[in-house]
């Protein structure tokens, strides 16, 4: 992974003004970018080209941004972090990102130093979990370097973001931590909407908990979630 100083991103985005001024500003600002203007054509650099970040257009030709976030999740293993656009804002259309391996979501119009801050916010996030270490709650484990999650010895896919929710509640474990502190881990100090927020926790738990017999995510009414053993 690039230090934070030289970040390569990829854009994916078939409007090709909006490709231009998003292109423009991230080189200014010392972004790297390559650019696919369709659907297919993301997925072939994705795979060919090690990225810091994908920035990911919803509604394409050919292969739309739902699919082909889905396709490199769960056919490639590929864990990019995905921040995808859309001009929607609806719950549904965030929870369809998300349940197909969306990080984070823009709605447009985006001001671009937003877009910015929240490319150098995610990419944080996966670097500050990419040094090994080991964690342990009961029967799940988890190694920060190799990004492997096992309950009862069974393979566990996350999520990019689950991943960073689960390995904060499990250093923390027994203690509650504060969904503030999670969304911090998350997106740094530019949260998107409280939605985005529950959706995460929704995708984590499905994976997490609901294959099994007990629950290990816990919700504690205004205070926030805590990993039980």
């Amino acid at each position: 992974m690039s230090s934070e100083s030289s970040l390569r991103v990829l854009l994916v985005e078939d409007h090709r003004d909006m490709a231009e001024t998003v292109v423009d500003f991230l080189e200014s600002m010392g972004i790297e970018t390559d650019y696919a203007a369709d659907g297919m054509t993301g997925l072939h650099l994705a795979r060919k080209h090690a990225f810091d970040a994908i920035v990911l257009d919803l509604m394409l030709p050919g292969l739309d941004g739902l699919s082909l976030c889905k396709e490199l999740r769960e056919r490639h293993q590929i864990t990019t972090p995905v921040i995808m656009m859309t001009a929607r804002d609806e719950l549904a259309d965030k929870l369809q990102g998300f349940e197909n391996g969306a990080d984070d979501y823009l709605i447009k119009p985006f001001d671009l130093p937003e877009l910015v801050a929240r490319i150098r916010s995610i990419v944080r996030r996966q670097q500050a979990t990419f040094a090994s270490t080991l964690l342990s709650v009961g029967e799940l484990s988890l190694d920060t370097g190799s990004r492997i999650v096992t309950r009862k010895d069974l393979r566990v896919m996350l999520t990019p973001a689950g991943f960073v929710i689960l390995s904060l509640l499990m250093r923390h474990s027994p203690n509650v931590v504060s969904r503030e502190a999670l969304e911090r881990e998350l997106w740094g100090d530019h949260p998107p909407t409280s939605d985005s927020f529950r959706s995460q926790i929704y995708k984590l738990r499905k994976i997490l908990d609901k294959p099994f017999d007990k629950a290990m995510i816990e919700t504690v009414q205004g205070s926030g979630y805590r990993l039980v053993p």
